[in-house]
């Protein structure tokens, strides 16, 4: 008999809720995608999805159907089958789960966790009509083309809930030379995402990093006594002068930006730093935009 801790109740009671929230949530995706008028998507041509393109060695979360074991058993390591079609039209999302992304400035504000999940399910209902394979990073959705796709990315989303206080991007699963899309706003440690993502860059693989950032966290509102705790608790800090740490803290979030831009842009992918008081339609046609140059 498992053990119910504090930890595992809040965590199940944070799923349950995001869990109630889901068709408003692919209602909300739906109608933002529709106000996006895009032009013909995908690359559908005959004969590519039988077209075969490699064999790559088996990385950390292929499953056993991947596996080519005629390929495999002439080596000591394993190997898997691509073919063209799958690796130039799948795109795979990583929707940062830690708690940092449940902070909102302002109870009128939905924390920048809904922001996220509602441009990468966006995001996936555009390129599931084009004909494009959407899944999770890891083993939450695997990647799938049609719209019932959209049920298991939206249950992924619900289901891969974490319980530190800032994510680091999961690159498990990753096709060579698809393309990727990682949502976080990116507060953790940056060597983390430099890691992930030169083992993506190891595959091939293009995207794009959208970090998310609520507009207090740009703008630093605070003065007098005030105590700073992480979502999670793990962090605490308590000042009788905010205002003093404006400037500091400041020009500590630019040169974060700015680093996350730099590992960005050396990997070759894009960047794009959007926050959840902006309009989300801007920031889902970027991506639709950045994700085309990265073909």
């Amino acid at each position: 008999m498992s053990e119910t801790t504090p930890q595992s109740v809040d965590m199940r009671s944070r799923a349950e809720t995001l869990g109630e929230a889901l068709p408003a949530l692919l209602a909300q995706a739906e109608h933002l995608a529709s106000t996006v008028m895009l032009g013909e998507h995908g690359r559908r041509r005959a004969g590519m999805g039988d077209e075969f393109w490699q064999y790559r060695p088996a990385h950390a979360g292929d499953s056993a159907s991947q596996l080519d074991w005629r390929r495999s058993a002439r080596s000591d390591q394993h190997f898997v089958r691509e073919r063209e079609w799958q690796a130039a039209q799948t795109v795979s999302l990583w929707v940062d789960p830690a708690r940092s992304m449940q902070f909102s400035g302002d109870k009128s504000r939905p924390p920048k966790s809904d922001r996220a999940q509602l441009l990468a399910l966006a995001l996936s209902v555009l390129l599931l009509r084009g004909g494009e394979r959407v899944g999770l990073t890891g083993e939450a959705a695997r990647p799938r083309a049609g719209r019932a796709q959209l049920l298991h990315l939206m249950e992924g989303m619900t289901r891969d809930l974490g319980e530190q206080d800032y994510g680091a991007p999961n690159v498990a699963g990753l096709m060579s030379h698809s393309r990727a899309v990682f949502f976080s706003d990116f507060l953790g440690d940056p060597e983390e995402v430099e890691t992930a993502l030169g083992m993506a860059s190891d595959r091939g693989v293009k995207g794009a990093l959208v970090q998310i950032l609520d507009p207090a966290e740009e703008e630093f509102p605070f003065d007098g006594r005030t105590i700073f705790e992480s979502m999670g608790g793990s962090l605490r800090h308590e000042t009788l002068r905010a205002g003093d740490l404006r400037d500091r803290y400041l020009d500590r979030l630019a040169e974060r930006k700015g680093r996350i831009e730099t590992l960005a842009r050396a990997s070759g992918w894009h960047y794009l730093c959007h926050h959840s008081g902006q309009s989300a339609q801007s920031a889902l046609l970027w991506l639709y935009t950045a994700l085309e140059r990265g073909r």
